[in-house]
């Protein structure tokens, strides 16, 4: 089946033809899911290296249990999320336990930009941190919730918790980032975005 007439197929139906031998199929289902595991792993983990290879893996998982997908027992998507954020937690864990070793940071882009990409990026480093700073748990629900925009009732699936509990992890998350960033909002320029709209 070429590639385009694949875009209007469900992921379940993607995830079995793969499982039937057609690899079109597994292109076109990872060119739909793999930019969102990565992303996932990159707002878990913070770091790109580390967020490819989680991807990597989480597609991976998915490849292996395509033959004995059952379809309907959950979204792909939702178990998918579920495995990232798994693997993303062993990472985190593993590098707390292991030796102290200084991440290599990625290199910079020394081509020069507008104040404003500037800023952008001065504020989602900021913001990176700050969730670098929250325990695990609540890490995972405020990204859930709040930046990959999921809805309480497929968190609970993906964090194998019950909704009030993730609305209770998304509460304390966002109150805890709230004080985090709370002292920055000059050095991050949202005073000036006050007045422009005020």
């Amino acid at each position: 089946m070429p590639f385009d007439a694949m875009s209007d197929k469900s992921d379940d139906d993607l995830l079995a033809a793969y499982a039937s031998g057609d690899a079109a199929a597994a292109r076109a289902l990872t060119a739909r899911l793999g930019p969102r595991v990565f992303a996932h792993a990159m707002r878990m983990l913070g770091n790109r290296a580390e967020a490819e290879d989680v991807a990597q893996d989480a597609l991976l998982k998915l490849w292996r249990i395509a033959p004995d997908w059952r379809e309907g027992e959950a979204k792909v998507t939702t178990w998918l999320y579920r495995v990232t954020a798994n693997l993303c937690i062993d990472r985190m864990r593993k590098a707390r336990s292991g030796p102290a070793l200084d991440a290599i940071p990625e290199p910079v882009d020394t081509a020069p930009s507008a104040a404003a990409g500037l800023q952008a990026q001065a504020r989602a480093e900021a913001l990176q941190d700050a969730l670098n700073q929250l325990p695990e748990r609540q890490r995972q629900a405020v990204i859930l919730r709040h930046i990959e925009g999921l809805a309480n009732p497929e968190i609970a699936q993906i964090m194998d918790i019950g909704p009030r509990a993730v609305e209770s992890l998304t509460a304390r998350g966002k109150r805890m980032l709230e004080a985090l960033l709370s002292g920055r909002r000059d050095e991050l320029g949202f005073e000036d975005d006050d007045e422009a709209q005020g």
